[in-house]
């Protein structure tokens, strides 16, 4: 029997979006902005920090553009586990994941205009864009997204 799996991808949506806006909500309550505590050495901190555009702060303060390209791939993320996710459980989660990144990210700039921004990075010399939950979420579901469709099955339902 073919199925979309609808409980389990929703719990970990609304997992993944209540676990992003509690750990927002954490580091805007305690943190200054701009104010920095070490994890793990000079590797892994947790920085305050806002971002009024995307990635690496491209399109800054532009809220409108991101409105409207946001609602735009949710209702395309929607068609595509619609259409082609029925039971295939690695694209669904890859949706779920791009969904849950967006709305995160989404509700933050509907809210305040801006992302809050904490997780800071240094790979090997270099000093990743700080980032959240949400840009995590999305991260790793377009990494599945192509595992989906350039390894496995190419969306292949009956893989």
């Amino acid at each position: 029997m073919k199925s979309y799996r609808i409980l389990p991808m929703a719990s970990l949506g609304l997992f993944i979006l209540a676990f992003d806006q509690y750990t927002k909500y954490l580091i805007v309550r305690f943190m200054e902005e701009g104010e920095s505590i070490p994890v793990f050495g000079e590797f892994l901190s947790l920085t305050s920090h806002r971002n009024s555009g995307a990635a690496w702060g491209l399109f800054q303060g532009q809220m409108f553009f991101f409105y409207f390209v946001t609602v735009l791939v949710l209702g395309i993320l929607v068609y595509v586990y619609i259409k082609e996710a029925k039971d295939n459980f690695l694209l669904q989660t890859a949706i779920v994941l791009l969904m849950a990144g967006a709305f995160g990210n989404f509700i933050d700039r509907v809210l305040f205009q801006e992302v809050v921004d904490f997780i800071d990075v240094l790979i090997i010399s270099y000093d990743f864009p700080i980032f959240n939950v949400a840009d995590s979420a999305l991260s790793i579901g377009v990494i599945l997204m192509l595992i989906e469709f350039f390894f496995i099955g190419k969306g292949d339902k009956n893989a």
